[in-house]
């Protein structure tokens, strides 16, 4: 999709409402229902996290965004495909400051680069007790990414126009802090499998753009 195009959708996507759980449900796996009833108390003290749905013009003014591979360490989200985002720390004065201070930790893309157009749904992620605020942002020029070598294994970009692709669905058989062997919705985006939070996240995104596009 052209970038132009994706611009002059931004007033409808800012006041559009938002698909909200609903959306964010088809691709959440089989066992999160369970798992949420499970954390109903460990919920009320839940850590906060900001990530960004980073979008952006390739060199051929095509509309991408940016997701991270983290890498392999000892903790529940070793080597998943994540948004560029983290965990809310005492500098900052919002999830958004989060998201973006974050965001040019771990991929370089300077704050004052990024505007915020909309704020999504949160998600609960169950293994790590943490509630998740996506944001959607732009950066009407091509962002120089570097990434920090301690967190981020690489820097993934996907073409808009593949991620609205049906042929991008699949499941995927995975192992997990509470099962092993169970199969989940996923996207696979350029030969990357992409589930749990981050595929609940861009499943309401999917859904509000396509809606407006």
């Amino acid at each position: 999709m052209n970038f132009d195009t994706f611009l002059s959708a931004i007033s409808k996507i800012k006041s559009a409402p938002l698909p909200s759980e609903a959306s964010q449900f088809k691709m959440a796996p089989p066992f999160r229902k369970q798992l949420i009833q499970q954390q109903k108390t460990a919920i009320k003290n839940a850590k906060k996290a900001g990530v960004l749905a980073l979008f952006y013009p390739n060199s051929n003014n095509e509309t991408h965004f940016v997701l991270i591979l983290r890498k392999t360490y000892k903790g529940v989200h070793s080597a998943q495909i994540a948004f560029p985002g983290g965990k809310l720390e005492e500098q900052d004065n919002s999830l958004k400051e989060t998201a973006l201070r974050e965001t040019f930790e771990e991929i370089g893309v300077p704050i004052n680069q990024i505007e915020i157009i909309k704020q999504l749904t949160k998600v609960y992620i169950p293994p790590s007790n943490f509630h998740v605020q996506p944001f959607v942002g732009i950066s009407k020029q091509i962002p120089n990414f570097i990434k920090q070598n301690d967190e981020v294994e690489a820097i993934i970009e996907i073409p808009l126009q593949h991620f609205f692709n049906d042929s991008t669905l699949t499941t995927q058989t995975v192992s997990t802090s509470y099962s092993t062997d169970v199969e989940v919705p996923a996207y696979k985006l350029n030969d990357y499998v992409v589930w749990g939070a981050t595929a609940m996240m861009l499943s309401e995104i999917k859904d509000l753009l396509k809606r407006l596009m």
